[in-house]
């Protein structure tokens, strides 16, 4: 496998004032979610039937998406189960002498490790060992980044990677901290690089300048900033960039202890890896005992989301954590500095810079992630709604897909209905985040307050019974969510009571709420600034509250018996 060559190539998003074909598909989001709406009162006002008529098909639209994902939900659980029980280090000491383990692993069918595909992957290996790195040759390195998170949240975090199976000698820590984070968070890292250096096989500390120019303040920037100073170390070790796997991580992320293992085993077996990506589960369950009811049904709910899309291989892009080669990364300059979700853009530049020619691969293994928590209660549900509207502002990826979808075929980068099925799959993910909730709560009413003639239209009058029939189906998927759920949730901590298990099931009575008032709610307000050109441009930065347990009370000290006095005569 050659290693990609840089091209020129604009890959970025265009910064200040747009050029009117790519300032028209900033418009079509909000003007399709929004339309979805219109076209129900439209239809009303024409005629009760058709209003009705169409807000069945959307919600019937609704009802098969939540029983195919319930089933999906249990398909991506089972793969997560699976690929929990194999031993991924002793694959990859499989990996490191292929032709020998062929041999072995024939002779003792019973090997606990062994599967049809591993044995296939090793015969490739032996068959043609110039294409595929061995284990030894392979290095790990975690891109951490962090703005101004306390202490606890980073000292939890690498508390799990030094925790990890991996050989931590193969393993290089990159923390990317902010000099706007100021000197709480210099101190910080120069307290984690002290207490944890000698674990790896190297700990760097890269502080990104605040102001460079072309940037918006965001996480992308510090990535960049910091992979840029990686290759030169990566130079001077004298390493080669095609055997370097890099994960991005956040301050809270705790990959796995089979995470590393997992990964590099993965990316050696894949002949065409440097057009890979590699994509974990998200579980934002670190600290859900602590988090509040809202924040937890919609942490529990995200995770979910990112098991189901696990084993859609369709519709997976980079989100959150996520892993790349360092020589396609270098190939395209890193990442976007110029946009605020450089996670789920990272997928479009990628897919664009190497010409259509990219997949995600999914690792079913997990990077643990905390659920929304500030230092209030009502600080918390608007840190929730920060950073949903900040995922929900990835549609501003729309006119940097569109134009180059939509362009002369001279210019055209990638497969046009390949990519136009990306595209759609996209751009229906966005406007049904918008407008779905709304339609299916509200939608059977809007007939009935529209169009006079519907109070005495029977289909009218009927209609909001039978939503409301097709929403207690719906819902009734939920039980597989709850369950898992449950099975899914980390030890409860000590100091809290067994009750709190029956809050962690009837939470789910609040989805339709918070469905309507974070979901729908984010999706538009980002549509809506990406319509009136109002970009966001700075990285709102989750709050992260580290929970202190409880002190145990100190031991009564005993209190010595004094001895009665002798009797005297």
């Amino acid at each position: 496998m050659t290693r990609p060559k840089a091209e020129p190539y604009d890959n970025e998003i265009p910064i200040g004032k747009r050029r009117p074909y790519y300032r028209f598909w900033e418009l079509m989001p909000a003007i399709m979610s929004y339309g979805m709406i219109a076209i129900l009162f439209v239809l009303s006002f024409i005629s009760p039937i058709l209003g009705a008529v169409y807000i069945l098909l959307i919600a019937s639209t609704f009802l098969t998406r939540a029983i195919v994902i319930a089933r999906d939900i249990i398909r991506g659980h089972n793969a997560l189960m699976r690929a929990h029980r194999v031993d991924w280090d002793s694959r990859l000491d499989d990996l490191e002498h292929a032709d020998k383990s062929i041999n072995r692993l024939t002779d003792h069918p019973s090997a606990a490790y062994q599967s049809d595909l591993h044995l296939e992957n090793l015969r490739f290996m032996a068959e043609s060992p110039e294409f595929f790195p061995k284990p030894s040759e392979t290095y790990n390195v975690a891109i951490i980044a962090t703005y101004n998170e306390e202490f606890e949240i980073l000292d939890a975090t690498f508390n799990s990677i030094i925790q990890t199976t991996y050989d931590k000698k193969h393993l290089l820590i990159v923390i990317a901290y902010e000099e706007r984070g100021g000197a709480a968070i210099e101190a910080t890292v120069n307290k984690i690089s002290a207490k944890y250096k000698r674990h790896f096989y190297d700990l760097l500390l890269i502080k990104h300048p605040d102001g460079l120019p072309n940037e918006v303040v965001g996480k992308g920037g510090n990535l960049t900033y910091a992979g840029r100073h990686l290759s030169k170390y990566v130079a001077k070790q004298g390493w080669k960039t095609e055997n370097i796997i890099v994960t991005t991580l956040d301050a809270d992320n705790r990959p796995e202890p089979n995470y590393f293992s997992h990964l590099t085993y993965e990316f050696i077996v894949r002949d065409y890896r440097h057009h890979c990506s590699f994509q974990p589960i998200t579980l934002f369950t670190n600290n859900i005992w602590d988090a509040p009811a809202p924040t937890r049904v919609l942490a529990l709910g995200n995770s979910f989301w990112s098991i189901v899309n696990s084993i859609r291989s369709h519709m997976i892009r980079n989100f959150a954590s996520h892993a790349q080669p360092l020589s396609a990364l270098e190939a395209m300059d890193f990442w976007s500095v110029r946009t605020i979700v450089e996670d789920g853009h990272q997928y479009w530049r990628s897919y664009f810079y190497f010409k259509g020619d990219y997949i995600v691969v999914p690792l079913h293994a997990t990077v643990g992630q905390d659920a929304v928590l500030s230092h209030s209660f009502l600080r918390t549900l608007y840190a929730q709604f920060k950073q949903l509207r900040r995922w929900a502002y990835g549609v501003s990826d729309t006119p940097f897909v569109a134009t180059r979808l939509f362009t002369t075929k001279k210019h055209r980068r990638a497969p046009f209905f390949k990519t136009l099925a990306k595209f759609w799959r996209a751009m229906d993910g966005y406007i049904n985040w918008a407008s779905a909730s709304v339609l299916v709560a509200l939608g059977g009413f809007i007939p009935l307050w529209v169009n006079q003639q519907a109070r005495v239209s029977f289909e009218a009058q009927t209609l909001p019974n039978v939503l409301s029939i097709i929403q207690t189906v719906a819902l009734a998927g939920l039980a597989v969510t709850i369950i898992l759920s449950v099975k899914m949730l980390p030890k409860m901590p000590s100091h809290y009571h067994k009750f709190r298990y029956f809050f962690m099931v009837i939470q789910w009575a609040l989805v339709p709420i918070t469905a309507m008032t974070y979901m729908t709610l984010s999706a538009f307000y980002a549509q809506t600034r990406l319509f009136f050109g109002r970009y966001m441009e700075q990285f709102d930065v989750t709050e992260k509250a580290f929970v202190k347990p409880p002190r145990p009370p100190k031991p009564a000290k005993p209190n010595p018996i004094k001895p009665k006095p002798a009797a005297t005569k």
